[in-house]
């Protein structure tokens, strides 16, 4: 079965987030590590794995996507506290 993936990325500070989707989780992050995975996560090197949802539909990952993007930036904290209360990088 193929899973897909929401996740969020961070600065070491923790201030600056980034919401993606993909099919392949580890490969996602080794690209964001590596400069490549987006201008936005470059730009202000989000390189941390903070939090992952895992989903057997793409459709749904994306719309989890979509809601979590329109979120202010407190309920993004929040709910990422929620499994990783510490906000520490995840291994994926």
């Amino acid at each position: 079965m193929q899973f897909s993936f929401v996740y969020i990325m961070a600065n070491k500070y923790r201030t600056t987030l980034y919401i993606g989707v993909t099919s392949n989780l580890s490969k996602r992050i080794v690209e964001h590590a590596l400069g490549e995975g987006s201008k936005f996560t470059k730009k202000y090197n989000l390189t941390d794995l903070v939090y992952f949802e895992r989903f057997t539909d793409i459709n749904q990952a994306i719309a989890r996507e979509k809601q979590l993007k329109n979120w202010h930036h407190d309920w993004k904290i929040n709910l990422i506290k929620e499994k990783n209360p510490k906000l520490e990088t995840l291994d994926c």
